[in-house]
């Protein structure tokens, strides 16, 4: 394949990204800040294909050949050939407008510019660009190479040929591309970020201990793993990002971040990143 995909972002889910594209053929080009952060995002890469290896789902040769096809790039130029990039980076309005603006700068005007925010509005993103119609969500799912889904949302000017080509690179991608409207959280989250901050008020108000609610829906709805597991998992401070999020975008005080979540991330307990979160690592 000649298509490049740019991926702004080597952390958790941008390296997971720039590994799926790779397996499926692409050529990858990584950018971040440091040196360092891709050094850690190409050896977690490598790390995950060589599970693959080890389970024989990929040969030695194979992983070689995908890790060969990720280029990584402190500066912004390696992107100008990408025909289309996806952002990655924190979940700030005003980091990742300021990529999307050197974004529509150095890339060809025919580029599509995806982002995978979580709950950020792609209309305010794209419209800090000259094409707003090539702007679209594409929210991949944490861990990126296990899980399918791929959310797919369209800004208030996202053009239907950007929305194809996206969907048609998400199945390229080995994801399914589900649709949402460009709403605070999306589906996505607008549907888990309130019940892991009800989970939490839970525990603020002693209704249960943390095992006694993360094992009541994990036993009794069938949950892969408890509410506040998962929030040490995403990370305490992308929560209540999104929590906020939802409750400035809704307006309704439902929305509203429990106070021991607020604590929490004043406190660096971000979860499995720092170590500590609702639970100790």
């Amino acid at each position: 394949m000649s298509e490049i995909i740019g991926v702004i972002g080597a952390g958790t889910m941008g390296n997971g990204i720039a590994q799926v594209a790779a397996r499926a053929g692409y050529s990858v080009v990584m950018r971040d800040i440091k040196d360092e952060f891709l050094q850690r995002g190409m050896a977690a890469i490598d790390k995950s294909l060589s599970r693959d290896v080890a389970k024989s789902r990929l040969s030695e040769e194979e992983k070689n050949t995908i890790i060969g096809r990720i280029q990584t790039a402190t500066d912004f130029s390696s992107l100008g050939a990408a025909a289309l990039v996806i952002e990655a980076v924190t979940e700030n309005f005003e980091v990742k407008a300021a990529v999307f603006k050197t974004l529509d700068e150095i890339t060809q005007p025919e580029a599509i510019l995806a982002s995978n925010t979580s709950s950020i509005s792609i209309t305010r993103l794209a419209a800090v660009t000259r094409r707003p119609d090539k702007v679209i969500g594409m929210h991949f799912m944490n861990p990126v190479p296990v899980m399918k889904l791929v959310e797919v949302i369209r800004g208030i000017a996202t053009a239907d040929e950007t929305y194809q080509r996206v969907r048609d690179l998400s199945e390229k991608l080995g994801k399914q591309a589900l649709d949402c409207q460009d709403s605070p959280g999306f589906v996505s989250n607008r549907v888990l970020m309130p019940m892991i901050n009800e989970a939490i008020f839970a525990l603020y108000e002693s209704v249960g201990t943390r095992e006694s609610i993360d094992g009541i829906m994990k036993l009794g709805m069938n949950h892969p793993m408890g509410p506040l597991e998962l929030a040490d998992f995403i990370g305490l401070d992308v929560c209540l990002a999104i929590m906020n999020v939802l409750h400035e975008g809704l307006g309704d005080s439902k929305y509203r971040a429990c106070p021991l979540l607020k604590r929490y991330v004043d406190a660096g307990w971000l979860g499995r990143k720092t170590g500590r979160g609702f639970y100790q690592y």
